[in-house]
């Protein structure tokens, strides 16, 4: 694959994971409107907890709500690193790691195919690909 290519690539990733993180947060603030608004999966942070929970059963509600945030910071992390393009491979690797949990969470409280209709293998195979990466041109990481 050319340098070109590969240079575009990396930054439509970045650019969309970032994207997509912000989306999934935005959504359980409510930015994207109310719960059962039309393309609104939560709606609140409440409903965001209930369906969380629901994939963290082996666990009590009190620590899944802990998971629930910190799965949220980290969301919002990655796309901030993804943005600017700092520590890509970091935000990368912990991205594909989250969705692993999620997809395999998904997969036991769920069934295999709400995972795989909603592309998580896909990102995390896309999260391992960029990670792999060896240079992020237009990133602070290119700076050094």
């Amino acid at each position: 694959m050319n340098t070109n290519t590969i240079n575009f690539s990396q930054l439509f990733l970045r650019l969309a994971f970032a994207v997509t993180l912000l989306s999934a947060v935005a959504d359980r603030l409510g930015i994207w409107g109310p719960p059962g608004a039309p393309n609104v999966a939560w709606g609140d942070w409440e409903h965001f907890l209930a369906y969380s929970n629901k994939l963290n059963f082996y666990v009590s509600p009190q620590v899944g709500n802990i998971l629930a945030i910190l799965a949220t910071a980290l969301e919002v992390i990655f796309a901030v690193m993804f943005l600017i393009g700092y520590k890509i491979k970091l935000a990368s690797w912990g991205t594909c790691l989250l969705m692993v949990i999620f997809a395999l969470s998904m997969t036991v409280a769920m069934g295999v195919k709400p995972p795989l209709s909603y592309s998580v293998w896909t990102s995390a195979g896309a999260a391992a690909l960029l990670g792999s990466i060896n240079k992020y041109k237009w990133s602070i990481d290119n700076l050094k």
